[in-house]
Parts: C-alpha cells; structure tokens; sequence
C-alpha cells in the first residue's frame, strides 16, 4: 500500500494561538471525536456542544468539557459559546432531522435568526449551513473546519489500499463521479454507485448507508442481476461551504459497501474526509475493497 500525498490548497492548517477556545459543535459519527482528540493532542482542549439526539460517540466526547444543546435551541448557541470564552468554532457531525420551527425556545437572538434560517431553507442543507457560519461570524466567532486543524483527515489522491481498481471500475468511478457531481449541484446529496457502467443509486437526505443499503436490495434486479463489482463515490458539492459538512467516509463505509457487494470506493481528493484512516485501510484490505481518491477533474 502506498501513501499519496495530498495536492490540494484545503490542506492548510489554521494556527492556533495559546490563548485560543475552540469549540466543536458536535453531531452524528466519527468527524467530531477524531477532531477533539486531535486538538487536546496539540494541547488545546476544546468545549464540546452536543446537539441532543444527534451524537452517537457520546462515550469517547465525554472525556471533553461539554454540554448538550437541542437543535430546535440553537439561537442558545452563540451565548453559550460566549460563557465559555470561545473564540474559534467547528462544525463536525451530521445532522440527521431539520429543526422543528414550531418548537423553538424563544430567546432574543432568535428574532434575527429566525428569518435568515428560513430564507436559507429555500437554498437546501448548504444554504442552510452558510447562514449559519455567516450567523457565528457575525457574532465575532472565527468558523473554521476540521480540515483546518487536523489537515491529515483529508482524503489524498491516489490508490490507498492493496487492491486497485480494474478497466471496468475506472468506468464505474467516472459514471458515478459525474453523478455525484450533478446532485451536487442540486444540493441532493454527495454520493452515487454505479455498477457495469451504469448510475443505480443516488444518495438523497438518507445519507450514504442507508443508499447503499437499497443498492444490497438491489442486486437482483433485472437491470443489474448477475452484475458483479461496482462502485461508490463521494465528492464534494459544487461551491459547497467547505467549513462543514464535507463528503466523508470511514470504516463503517467499507463494511456497508462490502455489504452492498460493491468492488470499491472512490473519494474526491483534497476536499472530502477520511476518519480513522488506518483501520479503514485495514478494513478494506481484509474484504479486499478498493479506495482511491480521485483527482478532482476525471479518475484517470
């Protein structure tokens, strides 16, 4: 196995200055653990806000100064992080649910976050996530992504594992890379599989398990039965916010893509995440999967 290097102008790291309070505003996955061990390794200890319902590695973020935050009170966030002397802001985790409008805690910072939020609705998820970011800064927050503070996360172009990807899945990584793309730019989503050559899945506000989860139910249809091998790809959003919600995978993907009976992943170089890099290599190699990261004009 080879280790690319990462070619790309992200792979920039913010400097951090003693005096410096970051915070992680925390939801689903692996992203904001990795992100908190990283900055206490460097030591800044960060002050975790967990977004109610939406953490899943609450074990490992406890360790951490925290506190939990539901998501229909998020206009509490910014003086929460003032009480807490915060100074730079990162945004790791998914969000599974929109807020519940009706249920907000009314608060006075919501007469002015209320409005942009709803407008934002309009643009989708990533409309959504730069109202935000604008929201933090305005408030004197710097935002900044985990790419920022722990650049090694960055998915870097070329082969990762022992197995390469064959003739027929440069076609696949080139279909379901165009796909991708295109629901990008919809802002549908940042995955697609295609097998054979062809485009069978794209990924919608599920998230990429559970579409890889219908490509398993699949395998039997006419259109691909007894079609072997096949690919995922992720990239991220055409002009996507950059700060947050970057395309993202880890060693769950492997299983759920071995599961699916897909030969490999493809990963957009240089502007998507890879979490616990070596035991996602570790994985694959032992279920004989491909990851390569892609350049960000073709595969090849």
């Amino acid at each position: 196995m080879t280790t690319p290097t990462i070619r790309t102008e992200f792979a920039q790291r913010t400097s951090l200055k003693p005096g410096d309070r970051i915070a992680i505003v925390a939801g689903s996955g692996r992203l904001p653990v990795n992100v908190a061990e990283s900055l206490s390794a460097a030591a800044h200890s960060p002050f975790i806000v967990m977004i109610a319902g939406e953490v899943d590695q609450q074990a490992d973020l406890a360790a951490f100064e925290h506190q939990s935050l539901p998501l229909e009170d998020i206009a509490g966030l910014v003086p929460l992080l003032k009480r807490h002397s915060i100074t730079h802001v990162i945004l790791a985790g998914g969000i599974g649910r929109r807020p519940n409008w009706r249920a907000f805690r009314p608060r006075l910072s919501l007469v002015t976050l209320l409005p942009r939020a709803l407008a934002a609705l309009g643009k989708g998820d990533d409309g959504l996530l730069r109202a935000l970011v604008r929201m933090l800064e305005g408030y004197g927050f710097k935002v900044i992504g985990a790419h920022q503070v722990v650049p090694d996360l960055l998915a870097a172009e070329g082969n990762m594992t022992n197995a390469k990807p064959l003739k027929t899945d440069w076609r696949d990584l080139d279909a379901a890379l165009q796909a991708a793309r295109a629901i990008g730019a919809l802002d549908i989503g940042q995955g697609a599989v295609s097998i054979g050559g062809r485009v069978v899945a794209l990924e919608g506000i599920e998230g990429t398990d559970e579409m890889l989860g219908r490509v398993a139910s699949l395998r039997g249809h006419g259109r691909i039965a007894g079609k072997k091998r096949g690919v995922l790809v992720k990239s991220s959003k055409p002009g996507q916010e950059l700060r947050a919600d970057l395309p993202t995978i880890g060693p769950l993907t492997v299983d759920v893509a071995h599961a699916a009976g897909l030969a490999g992943i493809g990963i957009e170089a240089g502007s998507s995440l890879i979490l616990d890099y070596r035991s996602m290599v570790e994985r694959a190699d032992a279920l004989g999967l491909f990851i390569v990261g892609l350049h960000a004009g073709k595969p090849q």
